[in-house]
């Protein structure tokens, strides 16, 4: 009774589990993999706006897969970002597009607008 109480508040238990594991792998991994990870990891946080914690955990534990790789293949850091790391942690995080905290915000301010349309033409 007492879990499902925590989870309700919380989110699911299973997901921080998965969320600490992958942190903990990209923890482990060598320089200048786990360097150019946390970076990557920590921009994904601000940027993301992701409010779907399934989505989120997995984003994280894909990330975790691709930088475990790309150390154990002796990939350079610069050819798994390109040219433009932010370009390319955008476009990973639009891979895991789950509805995202400005959503909400964004019908408000669009149905603000046609309320304010329609008291200006003399509609109620």
């Amino acid at each position: 009774m007492a879990s499902k109480w925590i989870e309700f508040v919380t989110g699911p238990l299973e997901q921080k589990k998965q969320y600490r594991e992958a942190r903990s792998r990209i923890r482990a991994l060598p320089e200048p993999y786990r360097e150019a990870a946390e970076a990557f990891g920590r921009y994904l946080t601000y940027y993301g706006g992701v409010i779907d914690g399934d989505a989120i955990v997995q984003m994280y534990v894909d990330g975790a897969d691709l930088w475990e790789r790309a150390a154990v293949d002796g990939t350079p850091v610069r050819e798994i970002v390109g040219s433009d790391p932010v370009d390319f942690a955008e476009t990973f995080a639009q891979a895991y597009s789950a509805k995202q905290w400005i959503d909400k915000e964004r019908a408000r301010f669009v149905q603000a607008i046609a309320d304010a349309q329609s008291r200006q033409e003399g509609r109620p």
